[in-house]
């Protein structure tokens, strides 16, 4: 008898500890339940960025002067001293290079010592006038004596005039003997050396100015309009960070005949130091008038309300619905206009699916 009681204690305790683990196990199971009823969703998302409709188009180009002159002597000689060299940097009136003086100034010698002729020849004829005049009023001196008198005085004048104009242009002639610089800027060739005889006016050395600068471009056939109405800007290999307003001045008439390209040069009035000459540069070309749209995918587009509309994920994963301003369809994308931000994060996939009351994590991007 005592041990069937002892057996079915050992019962009960077994059923009520099989209770308890049924218990437990369902408590995990619905857990489980719990937590899977709640997933968070993996999207796939596509960060809108806008940017001109119209693509802009880049060239590479050439740092160079707006003005580059070839100086000469004004008057022929022997060159003396060449006082420059290609690629230094000269001032205004700073001289180049010289000529042998010696030729110039028995020139000036010369006209010196005709001036003094002239002046005692028109002291000596303006005498003779005035003696003539003299005896003329008392009767000695006849008409002709008179008119002769007055000619050679006239006469003598004008040499004195053409001695005074010699003697000015042969001091020109001794300043002309230094080739000086009229402006400020930078020697870019040479083509004389010492002992050389130059002709008036044979280039000598050519100069850079600084005034102001340019970039040299070769535009194709099909983008002429636009730099001709386009906003044009220039940065340089050596500082791409900065950007320098640029502005058509020149383009060439006619297309070259190997490379079908016209020459344009855009000038630079914000130019400074640091765009040196020579120096190799990008010029970027831009439709004035055209709107700035984003292309997004084209499944990422629904329509709720009769409108268009995107989702847009948050930071800690929550959506939100977005009406957008479609300008344009094409094959694959879809060209926005406004709606949502620069750089907002919007589900590219499945938005049939997407429930806006739940949050989702985002497990890759695509860039458009």
């Amino acid at each position: 008898m005592f041990v069937r009681l002892v057996l079915a204690g050992y019962s009960r305790l077994l059923v009520g500890a099989s209770l308890a683990l049924i218990a437990v196990a369902l408590a995990g199971c619905n857990d489980t339940v719990a937590q899977k009823s709640t997933p968070t969703r993996p999207v796939l998302v596509a960060a809108a960025h806008y940017e001109a409709e119209t693509p802009e188009r880049s060239f590479v180009g050439t740092i160079k002067p707006r003005i580059e002159s070839d100086l000469g002597f004004r008057v022929a000689g022997k060159v003396a001293k060449r006082l420059v060299e290609v690629g230094q940097t000269v001032d205004v009136n700073q001289p180049l290079a010289t000529l042998d003086e010696v030729d110039l100034k028995l020139q000036a010698e010369q006209a010196q010592a005709e001036l003094s002729a002239a002046t005692g020849v028109l002291a000596q004829a303006a005498a003779a006038e005035q003696r003539a005049k003299e005896l003329r009023a008392k009767g000695w001196a006849t008409d002709a004596q008179m008119d002769q008198s007055r000619a050679a005085a006239d006469e003598a004048r004008g040499r004195l005039n053409r001695a005074e104009r010699s003697v000015e242009l042969t001091r020109n002639s001794l300043s002309y003997a230094t080739l000086a610089a009229d402006t400020r800027g930078v020697v870019t060739a040479t083509s004389i050396e010492p002992g050389q005889v130059v002709a008036a006016g044979q280039a000598a050395i050519r100069v850079a100015r600084f005034a102001e600068k340019e970039a040299v471009v070769a535009i194709p056939e099909t983008l002429v309009g636009r730099a001709r109405s386009g906003v044009a800007s220039v940065t340089l290999w050596s500082e791409p960070n900065r950007k320098y307003a640029a502005k058509l001045r020149e383009i060439a008439p006619t297309a070259d005949s190997v490379t079908r390209t016209y020459l344009a040069k855009f000038s630079l009035p914000e130019a400074d130091d640091k765009a040196a000459l020579g120096m190799t540069a990008t010029l970027t070309l831009g439709d004035a008038a055209t709107e700035r749209v984003a292309r997004l995918p084209l499944s990422a587009l629904f329509n709720e309300g009769g409108k268009p509309c995107f989702y847009v994920v948050g930071d800690n994963g929550e959506i939100s619905r977005k009406p957008v301003t479609v300008k344009s369809y094409e094959s694959n994308d879809v060209v926005i206009t406004g709606g949502v931000e620069e750089g907002a994060k919007v589900i590219a996939l499945g938005v049939q699916k997407v429930d806006p009351n739940e949050k989702v994590r985002i497990v890759s991007s695509l860039s458009f």
